[in-house]
C-alpha cells in the first residue's frame, strides 16, 4: 500500500458509521482530505463502553519522548504484514490476537513500483472499512493513553494490474455482521477465523483514478471501474 488515504463527511462515511453501531454525534470521526503515515487517523475498535471511535496514530510502534508518544521511526509500521501475523515477536502478533479495529476511508492512493505511475482509489457508493490493529501506549508520568493503528496489507491482488503489484489493503466486508463482531470482539482470539480474510479481496467496487502525485491527486487520465469481487463464506 502506498501510504496515503482520504477520509470525507458524506453519506458513504455515515452509512459505513451506522451500520457498525457508531453514533457519531457521541464519537466523531476525524476527517482529512490527505492522510499520510504518521497522521492522527480514527479507529473503530471495541473497548470496556462498547464500540468506539478514538484518534490513533497512523503508526503501530510508538515511543516515549520528552512530548509524548511519538512514531518509532526506526520501524515503517503504518502497514502491517499478513505473513507477519502470526510471527511470535513480530510488532503485529499480540494485536492481531487481542486489538483489531476497523479504520474507515473513503478512498486511498497506490503507486506502480518503479514509476511515477499513481491512482486514486475511490469506493464506489459506499466507504472502505480497512481492516487494521491497534496498541494503547501509557504515559506513567500524565496517566495519558495514546492510541496507535497499523492498517493490515495482503498479497497482491491480480486485478491490479498498472496500479499496484507489491500489496492490498486488506477491506472488510461490514455486511457479514458475525464477522465483524468477531474482528472488533478483543476477547476472540480464534486468528484462525480470519484466515479467509487473509487473500486479498475487493469488497466494494472501486474507481481508479489516475493521478499526478499521492498529495495533490489531480486527475491525470481516464477513470477504470474495478467491481466488486464475489463475497466469500467466512468461517
Amino acid at each position: 500500500m502506498c501510504g496515503r488515504f482520504n477520509i470525507v463527511d458524506d453519506q458513504a462515511v455515515q452509512a459505513l458509521c451506522e451500520r457498525l453501531g457508531i453514533d457519531t454525534a457521541r464519537w466523531p470521526i476525524r476527517f482529512s482530505n490527505d492522510v499520510a503515515p504518521a497522521s492522527r487517523i480514527s479507529m473503530i475498535w471495541e473497548g470496556a463502553e462498547g464500540r468506539r471511535v478514538d484518534d490513533a496514530i497512523w503508526w503501530l510502534l510508538l515511543e516515549l519522548t520528552e512530548t509524548g508518544w511519538k512514531p518509532n521511526y526506526r520501524y515503517a509500521t503504518f502497514n502491517t504484514r499478513y505473513d507477519k501475523l502470526h510471527k511470535k515477536g513480530s510488532v503485529g502478533y499480540r494485536s492481531f490476537i487481542e486489538s483489531r479495529c476497523i479504520i474507515p476511508a473513503s478512498g486511498f492512493v497506490e503507486g506502480l513500483e518503479g514509476t511515477k505511475t499513481y491512482h486514486q482509489l475511490n469506493g464506489i457508493d459506499e466507504a472502505i472499512a480497512f481492516g487494521g490493529l491497534y496498541r494503547s501506549w501509557l504515559d506513567e508520568k500524565t496517566g495519558e493513553i495514546t492510541h496507535s493503528a497499523s492498517i493490515i496489507t495482503l498479497p497482491p491482488h491480480p486485478r491490479f494490474v498498472g496500479i499496484h503489484q507489491k500489496a492490498f489493503p486488506m477491506m472488510i466486508d461490514i455486511g457479514d455482521k458475525n464477522m465483524v463482531d468477531r474482528w472488533l470482539d478483543p476477547g476472540f482470539d480464534r486468528t484462525e477465523a480470519f484466515e479467509d480474510m487473509l487473500v486479498p479481496r475487493l469488497v466494494t467496487g472501486l474507481e481508479a483514478i489516475p493521478v499526478d502525485r499521492p498529495s495533490r491527486r489531480n486527475p491525470a487520465g481516464d477513470v477504470r471501474l474495478l467491481e466488486a469481487d464475489e463475497k466469500i463464506n467466512t468461517r
